[in-house]
């Protein structure tokens, strides 16, 4: 029972198969004291010891693993990253705390955009998502500041040229505005870096403010707060693992008990209030120095 050692790291929630393999490329894991190399397998019922920067791995079979989603409102000025030298916030900081694993998110937003990002403890799972080739659907709420014309919609659904390749819009829904502010529904099937702006800049226009809306059909959660998170029932998680073709999940950790669940609620909630508290207080007092 051998497998992949990215996919056995990316399981562990380190970091998706693509960012394992990296590591593993710059010689930062070991098995059984030996440097790893690209393309090792490791048989999961042996005794074996991985570690990542000398550090120890638990290593889980599929079985052992509850694939668990976090849908989090991510507020602007947050980055998409684990840790900052500088100080910032990032979108790790208000997530719940878990043991044996570690939270993998589902693509990134730039520290200007807000909206509905995804977080996983399955890293295989948040590969695929992430993976051109499956083409899941990005919904974004987009103020554009400009004179929009037809022909610019049109260039914009149709696909122009940008510097790393042909890009487009699958649709571009108007949403009303005022003046040369416009509000429009953008949606895309894949998620180059800034490639909402980017289309948008092909055109002469300039984004004053973008939202992430939907991710496949997840929608962010109405009532949620800004900084807030909320963890998707086990048919949401089913959705999204059957929608790039992985094994749907038995188990969660929601608890079916109607009187038990009113009661983790009233604590989730008080745990997201504490953290959108947290984090505005740590804003007032700005990025460490």
């Amino acid at each position: 029972m051998s497998e992949k050692l990215q996919k056995v790291l990316a399981r562990a929630g380190h970091g998706s198969r693509r960012e394992m393999e990296a590591v593993i490329q710059a010689g930062r894991v070991s098995v059984n004291g030996a440097v790893a190399s690209l393309g090792d397998r490791i048989d999961l019922t042996a005794d074996i010891k991985v570690r990542i920067d000398g550090h120890p791995v638990s290593i889980q079979t599929e079985n052992d693993v509850v694939c668990r989603i976090l849908a989090y409102y991510k507020p602007e000025g947050e980055l998409c990253t684990r840790t900052d030298p500088q100080g910032r916030p990032t979108v790790f900081d208000r997530l719940p705390k878990i043991r044996g694993s570690r939270w993998v998110a589902v693509g990134r937003l730039d520290i200007n955009t807000s909206g509905l990002l995804l977080f996983t403890t399955d890293g295989e799972l948040a590969n695929r998502l992430m993976h051109p080739s499956r083409e899941v659907e990005r919904e974004y709420a987009v103020r554009v500041f400009g004179d929009v014309t037809e022909q610019n919609l049109q260039a914009l659904r149709m696909g122009v040229q940008l510097e790393d390749g042909e890009a487009k819009f699958k649709r571009l829904i108007a949403a009303g505005g005022e003046g040369l502010n416009h509000w429009y529904h953008a949606v895309l099937s894949e998620g180059r870096n800034r490639e909402v702006r980017r289309l948008w800049e092909s055109q002469g226009m300039q984004v004053s403010r973008l939202m992430r809306v939907r991710y496949g059909d997840i929608t962010l959660p109405k009532g949620l707060p800004r900084g807030g998170w909320m963890e998707l029932p086990l048919d949401q998680v089913n959705y999204l693992r059957r929608l790039v073709d992985l094994k749907p999940e038995g188990r969660t950790l929601l608890d079916k008990d109607k009187q038990t669940a009113r009661r983790q609620k009233k604590i989730k909630t008080g745990k997201i209030r504490r953290a959108v508290n947290k984090h505005q207080h740590r804003k007032a007092k700005g990025p460490k120095r």
